[in-house]
């Protein structure tokens, strides 16, 4: 099933996810403070235009700005925002880690927040292909916001792994194993997981 979708951000990770959900067949729109000049969206079909020109369509609203600037983002774009699904894909370093998004989204009526795409290097959402092993992306969501939020991890090219409702915490903690690999043992930015189990499911 197709999604609209706002992706709010058009660096390195909403570029990335944005141009994958368009080319996958879903409705995308990107919301960005500068001029909509089509860099982001490039050949994938997506389209551009303001933060509250992007919200006004959007059924699910991927936050891909940096940490920081969420807060005021929300601040200024509740109404937009109100009972919409917003997927959490960016990191506050620091402080009180990078899983505190959810406060703020937390005062928007009727949103549901769901944290993903946050626990890998851009390089894993452009290429999550390890020889014949596709990568996972472990994420929180509301239960009944798992089918659209596994639509659109799929549409990169991942495989979802449902950690649970209000479970930011367990995703954040595949977030600082990466760093620790990836960066702290030097094993390259290109460092993914994959979940196995007996049942083969996810």
């Amino acid at each position: 099933m197709a999604r609209n979708v706002a992706v709010i951000g058009t660096g390195r990770i909403g570029g990335t996810l944005g141009r994958a959900f368009a080319r996958a067949g879903h409705q995308v729109t990107f919301g960005t403070r500068g001029p909509a000049d089509g860099t982001a969206a490039g050949d994938s079909g997506a389209t551009e235009a303001t933060i509250p020109g992007a919200l006004a369509g959007a059924d699910i609203v991927v936050l891909t700005v940096p940490g920081p600037a969420v807060a005021g983002l929300i601040a200024e774009n509740t109404a937009a925002l109100t009972g919409k699904l917003i997927i959490d894909a960016t990191n506050k370093i620091g402080g009180d880690g990078p899983a505190n998004c959810h406060q703020d989204v937390a005062a928007v009526p009727g949103a549901r927040y769901a944290r993903a795409f946050n626990s890998l290097g851009v390089e894993n959402l452009a290429d999550p292909h390890f020889g014949t092993e596709t990568a996972d992306m472990i994420y929180s969501a509301p239960e009944a916001d798992r089918q659209p939020l596994e639509d659109l991890i799929r549409a990169v090219g991942l495989r979802p792994v449902y950690a649970g409702d209000g479970a930011q915490e367990v995703v954040d903690g595949v977030l600082r194993l990466w760093f620790a690999l990836a960066i702290g043992q030097r094993r390259g930015r290109h460092l993914a997981f994959r979940v196995l189990d007996d049942t083969g499911s996810s």
